[in-house]
């Protein structure tokens, strides 16, 4: 997971950077569509970066929860681990099996 979220980190990077690098290729350029379209996307980037920033937060908090929880029941925790992982095998064994059968 924290691969994921490292790459998700990067793309909204490398998004923020091209977004930023389009509109210093821009600046020089006149006409109220350019002026328009540069501040709309300016304001997106800034959105986009307090929504990141929001979802990275509430990520991060309940991931915390999670680990409180399973550190304060660990047994519990490993029955649902282990309830869903049967549920899964059974899942794929009888998708499995019905192809086969095709």
């Amino acid at each position: 997971m924290e691969k994921q979220t490292h790459r998700d980190g990067n793309d909204m990077r490398t998004l923020a950077e091209d977004a930023r690098a389009l509109m210093a290729a821009t600046a020089d350029v006149a006409g109220e569509k350019v002026g328009e379209a540069r501040k709309r996307l300016a304001a997106a980037l800034e959105s986009g970066k307090e929504l990141y920033g929001r979802v990275r937060d509430k990520t991060v908090e309940k991931a915390k929860a999670v680990d409180e929880t399973v550190h304060e029941h660990p047994y519990h925790a490993m029955g649902i681990a282990f309830g869903v992982g049967v549920l899964i095998g059974v899942l794929v064994t009888r998708r499995h099996s019905r192809s086969d059968r095709e």
